[in-house]
C-alpha cells in the first residue's frame, strides 16, 4: 500500500466527476421493466441501486466535509443492512433517485474540484478500519462508483440481452 501522501486524488475525483455522466448514458435506452426488475428477491433492482448511490453521496460527502474541517475525526461505519431494513433503497422512481444522485453529485464535485494535493493525507479514524486517510475515501467512493456501474451492467444485460443471445449463452454468465 502507498503512503497517503504519495496517492493521487485527482485519479479518484476524475472518475466521480464521469459517474454521473455514465449512469445517464447507460440508463437512457433500457426497457422500462427493467428499472424495477430484481433477478433474485434478496438482490436489488437498478432503482434500488441508484437508491443507495443516492444515498451514499449523502454519506461520503459528508465524510469528506469532516476530514477537511476537523483533525482526524470520528467516522461510523454506514449501516448498509440497517438502510435495507428501513426501506431506505426501496424508495422513489429510478428518475428520481438518480436526478438526487446527480444533484448531491454536482454538490460534492463543487468541493472536490481544488481540493489540493496534500488534503489527501487528512485524516479520520473509522470505527471499524481505524485511520484511514482522505485519498483512501476518495478511492473507495471511486471504487463503489464502479462497483455499482458494473452492477447495473449486469442487470441490463441479463434482462435485456442474455435471454435472447441463443446458443451464445453457452459462454456468458451474467451475475447481477
Amino acid at each position: 500500500m502507498q503512503p497517503a501522501s504519495a496517492i493521487d486524488i485527482q485519479s479518484a475525483v476524475s472518475l466521480l466527476t464521469k459517474t454521473p455522466q455514465l449512469l445517464e448514458t447507460l440508463l437512457a435506452d433500457l426497457p422500462g421493466g427493467l428499472f424495477d426488475w430484481k433477478p433474485k428477491p434478496d438482490r436489488w433492482s437498478i432503482s434500488e441501486v441508484l437508491a443507495h448511490l443516492a444515498a451514499l453521496e449523502q454519506v461520503y460527502g459528508e465524510r469528506v466535509r469532516r476530514i477537511l474541517a476537523e483533525d482526524s475525526p470520528p467516522l461510523a461505519k454506514y449501516d448498509l443492512e440497517g438502510a435495507k431494513a428501513r426501506g431506505e433503497y426501496s424508495r422513489g422512481s429510478a428518475g428520481e433517485n438518480l436526478a438526487h444522485f446527480t444533484r448531491t453529485r454536482r454538490s460534492a464535485l463543487a468541493m472536490l474540484t481544488h481540493l489540493p494535493a496534500p488534503a489527501g493525507a487528512r485524516t479520520a479514524i473509522h470505527s471499524e478500519l481505524g485511520t484511514i486517510t482522505l485519498a483512501h475515501l476518495l478511492h473507495e467512493w471511486a471504487s463503489h462508483d464502479l462497483g455499482h456501474l458494473r452492477q447495473i451492467a449486469e442487470l441490463y444485460r441479463a434482462y435485456a440481452f442474455y435471454p435472447n443471445s441463443g446458443p451464445f449463452m453457452k459462454y456468458s454468465n451474467p451475475q447481477p
